[in-house]
């Protein structure tokens, strides 16, 4: 294993990761040809320092803008998952008073409706859209961050 994917072993990446990151020599490298951004978004959150601090907020503006990718694919009329999304970004930003409870129970509630979809979301179309989904949130991703810093709280 290569020595830059230590510290990302010891946070707990799954097998998967670090086989696929194995194939580079540097962390650099592998930031720019990741098309995962679920996994980058992960590492990130590992990084990303304390729950009420700026570098989270960040972290949940960018989760946020993958998230939407996903909305095309939620029932029309079914508003919880868009409303989660809104939730989350206006705490990000300190609107509106929101707590991080309130994105907690708008989460939920998001989590519900997309628990009632699940058959939908089985069918052979969303399944051979998921690896394009992962690549556009990997592009998002990147546009939010550079190379982070691997210490954490330096996302």
């Amino acid at each position: 294993m290569k020595g830059w994917l230590t510290p990302i072993k010891e946070m707990g990446a799954c097998e998967d990761a670090l086989k696929w990151g194995n194939q580079y020599n540097t962390f650099p490298e592998a930031w720019a040809g990741c098309e995962r951004g679920d996994w980058m978004l992960w590492l990130l959150g590992r990084l990303s320092g304390k729950q009420e601090s700026d570098s989270r907020k960040k972290l949940v503006l960018t989760a946020c803008q993958c998230a939407r990718l996903s909305l095309p694919y939620v029932k029309e009329g079914e508003l919880r998952p868009l409303k989660a999304i809104e939730t989350a970004e206006k705490w990000a930003r300190g609107e509106d008073n929101v707590t991080i409870t309130d994105v907690g129970y708008a989460a939920y509630a998001a989590y519900a409706a997309a628990y009632a979809a699940a058959s939908a979301a089985a069918s052979a179309a969303a399944y051979a859209s998921r690896k394009e989904t992962f690549s556009q949130c990997a592009d998002i991703v990147r546009e939010y961050y550079e190379v982070p810093d691997m210490k954490r709280g330096g996302a």
